[in-house]
């Protein structure tokens, strides 16, 4: 739960109502509470405000998961699966995009314009097999060239997965990850 609440956002609700009530202790002359508002709210609030400018939102679900399909995941997801999914489903912080650096080391981001951005994922079962897929548009990125990375996806989100790679439309990609237990 804590994963869906933008820190950015908190730090600056509070860091602006400590500084007013800094401000307003100041023209009451209220000494302590003047200086309690004063030095806690604006850092605070810059800190809060530094945060939202670094804030990338959690990538949504395009469909939403069934309770079969999350029971499954709770006794078949291996480690790799489960950390990709709540990676990009909660708030991050100083990254330009969700994966970007897995992106880069499979060399499917030549520069930050041309990288892919994962706009959704679901989450389903593939003949019997837990699947996380990620949906990616990516105008610049295309088809042949993920068909060209499929053995070193499949190697880089590691063993007992199984990668499939399918357009949804001319600029979008799924990249399916299937759990392989073989």
């Amino acid at each position: 739960m804590l994963r869906k609440i933008p820190l950015g956002g908190v730090l600056l609700s509070v860091g602006s109502i400590l500084t007013i009530v800094g401000f307003v202790a100041y023209f009451r002359d209220m000494a302590t509470l003047n200086l309690a508002g004063f030095f806690y709210g604006i850092p605070i609030l810059l800190g809060g405000a530094a945060l939202r400018a670094a804030e990338l939102e959690p990538v949504p679900y395009s469909q939403e998961p069934s309770d079969t399909v999350i029971e499954l995941r709770d006794k078949t997801a291996t480690q790799t699966q489960n950390q990709v999914r709540k990676d990009v489903t909660r708030y991050r912080y100083g990254q330009e995009a969700h994966l970007d650096i897995a992106l880069e080391r499979l060399g499917l981001s030549p520069n930050d314009r041309q990288r892919p951005v994962l706009s959704g994922l679901r989450e389903e079962l593939r003949n019997g097999a837990y699947t996380l897929v990620l949906e990616f548009d990516s105008p610049y990125m295309p088809l042949d060239t993920w068909q060209e990375k499929h053995e070193k996806i499949q190697k880089f989100f590691g063993p007992n997965i199984r990668a499939e790679i399918n357009p949804m439309s001319d600029e979008r990609i799924e990249l399916a990850l299937i759990t392989d237990p073989s």
